[in-house]
């Protein structure tokens, strides 16, 4: 029996306790038995902004994931061809891990979107998707929300954002509760968002 795994994808610029409140409840509340938080490297098309290089984000991946036995830092995208898409990386994946089953975890916002999605008709008939609720405007997916790929978790509703995270952190304003203690602590020693 393969092992089923979840797979979180973000810039995680950086990653915060919502997202590891996320990960976590699909780890202990789901059939998934691993997450893996797949760091979307830097699009080299896009304006880099304040994206973090990849290492950085890395880093502070791993540091949040420590304490979590089923979470996983992964720079999987790192080594694939730019711009990428999600189906690419599952196909890398599936050939690399051949006994894991891969799912996408994703935001009810996310899925909204997931029509137009390179290919997303052969992710959903290959892979399960996880979703857990948004406060997100607008109409629901709900076409897609019936399908039986899609599996709704009742997680959390976490509404915290890296953007706000940064702002906050470039205007001298506490958000240490915000941060998993080791990620605040290498954010705070490499002077980053200031």
């Amino acid at each position: 029996m393969n092992r089923k795994v979840g797979l979180f994808f973000g810039t995680f610029n950086p990653i915060h306790v919502g997202h590891l409140i996320i990960a976590n409840h699909m780890a202990e509340y789901s059939d998934l038995e691993e997450i893996w938080m797949v760091v979307t490297p830097h699009n080299p098309h896009k304006k880099k902004s304040s994206l973090l290089d990849n290492h950085h984000r890395l880093e502070m991946v791993y540091r949040a994931c420590e304490d979590y036995e089923k979470l996983k830092p992964s720079n999987i995208e790192f080594g694939l061809p730019q711009p990428n898409y999600t189906i690419n990386t599952l196909v890398h994946l599936e050939e690399k891990f051949p006994t894991n089953d891969f799912c996408l975890i994703m935001g009810e916002d996310n899925l909204k979107s997931f029509h137009k999605w390179k290919n997303n008709e052969v992710i959903l008939e290959n892979h399960e998707i996880y979703v857990y609720p948004r406060i997100a405007p607008g109409k629901k997916a709900v076409e897609l929300e019936k399908h039986p790929k899609i599996k709704k978790v009742e997680a959390p509703i976490v509404e915290i954002s890296s953007t706000f995270i940064r702002k906050a952190i470039k205007d001298s304003k506490n958000v240490r509760p915000l941060l998993d203690e080791k990620v605040w602590k290498y954010i705070d020693e490499m002077n980053f968002y200031k």
